[in-house]
């Protein structure tokens, strides 16, 4: 087991930085998330760990090393990705087994490991089937046996989920979890799904155009949002981004309001704003009800299935409680 720290990494493509200086330092055992949308910097920053893109400047510690001149296979890290990565004409005891024979282990401790990564992941009826042979989320379960077998200090995840269905993601990301808190392996993840961000992370890094916008456990990401970019970013729907104006007493800086879905309601009494309904989602046990301001700005009110719908074009009034909303500068950075 190990801990890993990133201090000041920077990562530049010519004369382009996309990667601008992020700090942390991640505990040993613990499950850390970094989640952002396409073209932030994620994956190139977990590379970085990995020892597949070189460090531009700054320094990447795994188990207290400084690891930035050492090859992928010096750093005692096992990398999941995206597309599996199997040998399609290997079965599946061969493909987990292979990385301990090119490390020259016997046969016995290689047997040894994959029955018990097989055993752990619920791939014993499987070991002498080929890749093709298998559905998505056994092949997942290959890849990541592959992984365990080798007993690294540190997990590196790559959306490994990506190419599943949404049923089977949930499944899996499940089983991930337990997989990472029964190992205790330091665990890095990258992903594009803030759902799979809130319920996977200890901790997450929030990316934003290669800078790290926001670091911290996921409820406080979610509760006390440090940007827009992080508020829009986590939480689905996202915020809402309203006029100032109908903030009463604000913060000095302020220029922009936002109130999550779920704590705006539709009040006939005392209303903050007025607004048209524009259409209503059923959801099942909630409802989301879209609505556009005078302004033509859109706001989104998360209902339960019991409350009573406004009809399409009605006219209501939104209310929320002032220790609610939060206030954020010309900057986008909370005040």
């Amino acid at each position: 087991m190990a801990t890993v720290t990133l201090t000041d990494i920077r990562k530049t493509f010519g004369s382009t930085e996309v990667i601008h200086g992020v700090d942390i330092d991640i505990a040993d055992g613990e499950f850390v998330v970094i989640v952002g949308p396409s073209g932030c910097g994620k994956s190139t920053l977990l590379r970085m760990v990995a020892g597949l893109e070189t460090v531009t400047s700054g320094e990447v510690r795994i188990g207290g090393q400084r690891v930035n001149e050492r090859e992928p296979m010096d750093r005692d890290i096992a990398m999941v990705f995206q597309n599996y990565a199997l040998y399609p004409h290997m079965s599946v005891f061969d493909n987990m087994a292979y990385g301990l024979k090119i490390a020259g282990r016997s046969k016995a401790e290689i047997a040894t490991r994959v029955g018990e990564a097989a055993k752990l992941l619920q791939l014993e009826p499987y070991l002498d089937r080929r890749p093709r042979e298998l559905s998505g989320g056994q092949r997942q379960r290959v890849a990541m046996g592959r992984a365990i077998v080798r007993k690294p200090a540190v997990f590196l995840f790559d959306e490994p989920l990506s190419n599943l269905d949404a049923k089977l993601r949930v499944q899996m990301r499940l089983e991930i979890k337990q997989l990472q808190r029964r190992l205790g392996v330091t665990s890095l993840y990258v992903t594009h799904d803030q759902v799979e961000a809130m319920t996977l992370a200890d901790r997450m890094i929030v990316m934003n155009a290669g800078v790290a916008d926001q670091i911290g456990p996921p409820l406080e990401v979610y509760a006390n949002p440090r940007t827009e970019f992080v508020a829009s970013f986590i939480g689905s729907p996202p915020m809402n981004f309203l006029p100032l104006d109908v903030a009463g007493e604000v913060a000095p800086g302020a220029a922009r309001l936002g109130v999550r879905p779920e704590h705006m309601r539709i009040t006939p009494t005392d209303p903050r704003l007025t607004a048209e309904v524009k259409y209503a989602e059923a959801l099942g046990a909630e409802t989301l009800v879209h609505v556009a301001l005078p302004d033509g700005t859109m706001a989104t009110v998360r209902q339960s299935a019991g409350e009573l719908q406004p009809e399409e074009g009605a006219s209501v009034g939104l209310g929320w409680d002032a220790g609610d909303q939060i206030l954020f500068d010309a900057k986008g950075v909370a005040v």
